[in-house]
């Protein structure tokens, strides 16, 4: 399919996802590359003929009066993925995804992270207000053998927190192998409203990997060659559709009311979620916690990095009913996430109250500095390269230094879809594209840029002083140099 015969339906989806590409893998507005599909040599796995797994939840070693205290090990396993195959993965304690750690906002988290891999890792909690030693710079390697004690003091809101890789240069293939799970962390103000909860408080980490046909997940290795490399650099997309870490699973569900702890994992893929035959996904929460109040939603869009909490009432159907979750951005098995089964009726004790929490929202005339950050590819040591402002990262240099308690606006613009990530501080949308977004305000870590695309937000650094980094969360972008390191002093 050429660029001249594509509908408009079409080029919206390029330009969104990068799964439908033109013959040259480039953008229509130019020769940016964009994601290209790795194509499975397995059989794909007939769809929701899977049971859709729940990550172990991990249990403190030891607590004190102020401290919870975990340990994981990242090693290699094998984890039957698809059906009847062993595929080799890397995981926290060899589990894909790792455990999910539950944590109480205010109190003191210590996760010792011991590496039993043959390659240095690091841990990034994405969207932890954290001291910078314990933020995951990615140079802050833990090399094979050793072990580092992450601290996240957590005086932050609850939220759907992740923690996956952050390794320089290697965090795309690193976590693609299996290096995430959830970090979930709650508080009062949460628990104090009738959400649902316990087993219909479900988390869902999506992702896309591909298969060879011995099990094992295929991924572009820079040591083929520059044509390897260069071929995926737009971003790596799979052909299998997991949720925590099964193809296309199904639950059974109770004619109830169910939270449902949506995070797109993946590497470079977009999904724009909805349910079939039809219904309401009402959004309570986003990346950094509750919203003001509901929002009732047909789909909800997630670049890869971002999070939302979304209520599905299945009462509205019948016992026997499915209900699919697709992905709007997709055809065929791609466009299947996974699906839910109505089994019985059920006393439903939950709500969903017209208020949620109390969202400040920050004011642009106390904003003391507006920077400006362009996303964009050029010359990266004579190939093409990811870079921001021109400069592809180096962690030798700071690019801004904010001050502490100091609120600024930042301009970030884009050339194709880049999912923009920001360390320590959680921040609010001003525009998108120059125009103010309708509603209250929300706190998000991760936004959406879509192609040539313009959007303003507004933080205010608050904790710590030290180095952290803004980066596009398309993990191959960030892997080729799309990431600034800032110092907050």
């Amino acid at each position: 399919m050429t660029a001249t015969r594509m509908t408009r339906r079409q080029a919206l989806r390029l330009f969104g996802l990068g799964a439908a590409l033109t013959v040259s893998g480039c953008s229509l507005v130019g020769r940016t590359p964009l994601p290209q599909l790795l194509t499975s040599g397995a059989p794909l796995p007939k769809p929701y003929t899977v049971p859709l797994p729940l990550p172990a939840v991990a249990k403190p070693v030891r607590t004190d009066a102020g401290t919870d205290y975990y340990e994981l090990v990242q090693r290699p396993a094998e984890a039957e993925i698809l059906p009847g195959l062993r595929t080799p993965i890397w995981g926290y304690d060899g589990q894909f995804p790792g455990p999910t750690i539950r944590a109480r906002s205010g109190r003191r988290t210590v996760v010792r992270v011991t590496n039993r891999l043959a390659a240095p890792t690091v841990t990034h909690l994405h969207g932890g207000h954290t001291p910078p030693e314990s933020d995951g710079y990615p140079t802050d390697l833990v090399q094979p053998g050793t072990q580092r004690d992450y601290v996240f003091p957590l005086q932050q809101r609850a939220a759907t927190l992740w923690y996956h890789d952050h390794r320089m240069d290697y965090t795309g293939p690193q976590v693609w192998r299996g290096l995430a799970g959830f970090f979930l962390v709650v508080d009062d103000e949460q628990d104090r409203l009738p959400l649902p909860s316990g087993e219909r408080d479900v988390p869902l980490l999506i992702c896309d990997r591909s298969f060879h046909t011995d099990g094992t997940m295929p991924y572009p290795v820079r040591d083929d060659g520059p044509g390897a490399r260069m071929a995926f650099m737009g971003g790596v997309l799979g052909d299998v559709i997991l949720v925590n870490g099964a193809p296309w699973p199904q639950l059974g569900v109770d004619r109830a009311r169910y939270r449902l702890r949506l995070l797109n994992a993946s590497n470079a893929r977009v999904y724009e979620l909805a349910l079939s035959p039809g219904g309401t996904l009402t959004q309570v929460a986003s990346d950094g916690g509750l919203l003001a109040a509901p929002r009732p939603l047909q789909q909800v869009r997630l670049a890869p990095g971002e999070r939302a909490d979304v209520i599905v009432d299945f009462a509205a159907y019948r016992v026997g009913d499915h209900v699919e979750l697709r992905n709007l951005l997709e055809e065929g098995p791609q466009a299947q996430v996974m699906r839910f089964t109505v089994e019985r009726d059920a006393r439903d004790d939950s709500a969903i109250p017209p208020t949620l929490s109390r969202v400040e929202r920050l004011d642009p005339a106390q904003a003391t500095v507006t920077r400006d950050f362009e996303f964009n590819s050029g010359d990266l040591h004579g190939e093409t390269g990811w870079l921001i402002n021109g400069k592809p990262f180096d962690a030798r240099r700071v690019d801004a230094r904010p001050k502490l308690g100091q609120v600024e606006i930042w301009r970030v613009t884009s050339d194709v879809a880049h999912p923009v990530h920001l360390h320590l501080a959680p921040f609010q949308v001003l525009s998108i594209g120059g125009e103010r977004p309708s509603g209250p305000a929300e706190w998000k870590d991760t936004v959406e840029l879509r192609e040539a695309q313009t959007v303003e937000i507004i933080t205010r650094f608050t904790g710590y002083r030290g180095r952290y980094v803004m980066h596009c969360h398309n993990l191959e972008h960030e892997d080729m140099a799309m990431m600034s390191t800032f110092e907050v002093v």
